[in-house]
This record gives structure tokens, sequence and C-alpha cells, in this order.
């Protein structure tokens, strides 16, 4: 997700509705899994249903002209609580084993299929951003968007497929997620949000827009990876691990 969040924030837009979209893919998954879909077809409504999230994300933005903080702020109440209705205090659980494999699954030795997934998203986010003019038009759009559109360049359809990779990405995640834990809850991607955000503004991306670049968060990515694996294998408590993980983002901004 931080891939396609980085660029929303270089084209000065935010969506912090990405946990709830996980959440809402996940649910909507476990609905049909309760009514005998299989693994295809969960897959494809998990990727359909963040597609779905992003769409309705990028209309509010782009075609209304409202600002993408709040925009994503309302959304996320209304994707989490359409799960919460869904399933209360409950969890769906009783995947298929086949559906196992996108996030327990290896390809090779120990090189696993999320890890995968991570390199080829890496890979076409940082040829999109960095080797086409879509990537220039975000940049643009990022630095003064104004002069952006008086360029000829159609700015709010830009930022409409920055919201459609995005809640993509998401569902992608949803789908690896839930693999990996086999079952669904309403709470599965609490404060993923903020992670998505640290990672990106960790990895030099600018937060207010038209800088930054797909390497860093790939290394942002991997470092807050190996430092909260760390302190999970040394049982620091999830608080002090929040404290320790957000020290250096108000460094990197500061």
């Amino acid at each position: 997700i931080a891939f396609a969040m980085a660029m929303l924030i270089i084209a000065g837009e935010i969506d912090l509705s990405v946990g709830a979209i996980i959440a809402l893919a996940s649910t909507v998954m476990g609905v049909a899994m309760t009514a005998g879909a299989g693994m295809p077809v969960l897959v494809l409504l998990g990727l359909g249903t963040g597609l779905a999230c992003g769409a309705f994300n990028g209309l509010l933005v782009a075609r209304f002209g409202l600002p993408s903080i709040v925009v994503t702020i309302g959304t996320m109440s209304l994707f989490l609580g359409i799960s919460y209705i869904v399933l209360g205090d409950g969890a769906f659980t009783g995947y298929p084993d086949s559906f196992a494999w996108f996030g327990q699954g290896y390809v090779v030795w120990v090189i696993t299929v999320e890890l995968v997934i991570f390199a080829l998203a890496a890979l076409a986010f940082g040829v999109l951003l960095h080797r086409t003019n879509f990537g220039r038009m975000v940049y643009a759009i990022g630095n003064n968007a104004t002069a952006a559109r008086f360029s000829g360049i159609r700015v709010d359809r830009i930022r409409f497929i920055l919201f459609l990779l995005t809640g993509l990405m998401s569902g992608i995640a949803a789908v690896c997620l839930t693999s990996r834990l086999g079952s669904t809850r309403p709470s599965i991607a609490t404060g993923f949000e903020l992670d998505v955000v640290t990672m990106v503004v960790l990895g030099g991306v600018n937060i207010l827009g038209g800088s930054g670049s797909i390497p860093g968060v790939v290394i942002a990515a991997l470092v807050m990876g190996l430092v909260t694996s760390g302190l999970g294998l040394l049982n620091v408590p999830g608080i002090v691990m929040s404290i320790i993980v957000g020290a250096p983002l108000i460094g990197v901004l500061a």
C-alpha cells in the first residue's frame, strides 16, 4: 500500500481509509466464503472491493473537490462501520486451503509469495513514477496543481487514478493478510494507515507533496519491518514499539 500512498502524497493528497478498506474487503471475502465461493472468486472480490472503495474516495475528491484528509477519515468510519455491522464481535474462519497460499505460501526456498508481490509492486510503481509521463504529471500536480492544470494536465483524472491504485493495493493487502491469518475480523488492519504513512514519510516523501521516490519507500518498509519484527522477538510491549517507531518519524519531519 505504501507505494500507491507515496504517489498519492507526492500528488498532494492522502488516504487514511486504507486500513478500513482492508477490513471491508476481508469481510466481503468472508461473506463469500461462507456462501461457498472458491479461491479465485475470493481473490477477485477482495481486489474488486478495494477498487470500489478507491473509486468512491477518488470520486469525492476529484469530482466534488473535497479535501482528501476529511473524505478519507469519513470513509474510514463508513467502511469500518459496514464491517462491524456484518461481523460485530464475531469472525469468519474456515477459508479453503488453497487460499492460504497467498499469505503463507513459498515460491522457492525461503522466498514467500508476499515477498514476490512486494518486489513486483516496487518494480511496477518505480517504473510508473520515475519512467513514465504519468509519473511526471504526478510530480507536477504535487508541486503546483493550478500550474499543472493550465499546462494541460488532467489533474482530476490523475487524482482519481491514484485513489484507484491505492484502493487496489489495499485489496491486494487484504487478500494477503486474510490469507496469512486465516480469519476475518473488523479489527484486522487497525492502525495500518499510520504504518503506511510512516513508511512513506520515512522513505523521504514530502508530506506536503511534490517530491519523493519509490526506492526510498522500499528501504523504509524494510527497515520498519526489521525493527518491528526484532522488537517483537524481544517481547517489547506494543506501546513501547509505537514510541520507538514514532520517534524517528518526528525526527525525519523535523
